[in-house]
């Protein structure tokens, strides 16, 4: 439990993190998406599975991860890496994850993940990101660390439901 603001340490996941951020991982998802993302999703995220995807996007080496600490206690992780996006240019970036632990939010750890993988970024580098639609919280972050939507959508199934997102970029 964050039972004050402490001082935030930001580093570099290691794989033995893997766990700690399957944690903060899911604990945001029921959190955020709840009445947006069905329950029967939401109720199926497995730690255990989430812990093994972690491992293996920590190993490859393909994209950086970063954790937020509070008092040793992982709070928080950002992951950004190569753009897939079908009309994305070669050295363009992706803001794959940013998320906290429900227990973090509105104590500044998202801006100082957000700011710390931006300044790793190079000046001219764009980089874009994947909100679902209805995530106005999201939105309203994005926007203001320099993100905006560039009319490009897609739909995302979740347990059979279909989801908006909508791509933000930053030049």
């Amino acid at each position: 439990m964050v039972d004050q603001l402490e001082d935030v340490t930001i580093r570099t996941a290691t794989p033995d993190d893997a766990r700690a951020i399957a944690r903060v991982h899911i604990a945001s998802w029921r959190e955020a998406y709840a009445g947006i993302v069905p329950d029967e999703y939401l109720s199926s995220l497995d730690i255990d599975a989430r812990e093994k995807r972690w491992l293996d996007v920590i190993s490859d080496g393909t994209s950086s991860t970063w954790l937020a600490e509070i008092a040793r206690r992982t709070v928080g992780f950002a992951n950004i890496g190569p753009c897939r996006d079908e009309d994305a240019e070669e050295g363009d970036l992706e803001l794959y994850a940013i998320y906290l632990d429900p227990e973090a939010w509105g104590r500044g750890v998202a801006r100082d993940l957000m700011r710390t993988l931006l300044a790793e970024v190079p000046p001219t580098t764009p980089v874009s990101l994947w909100v679902l639609a209805d995530n106005d919280r999201a939105r309203h972050f994005y926007r203001r660390h320099g993100f905006a939507p560039d009319g490009v959508e897609k739909i995302e199934e979740y347990s059979d439901k279909g989801l908006t997102e909508v791509r933000y970029r930053r030049a």
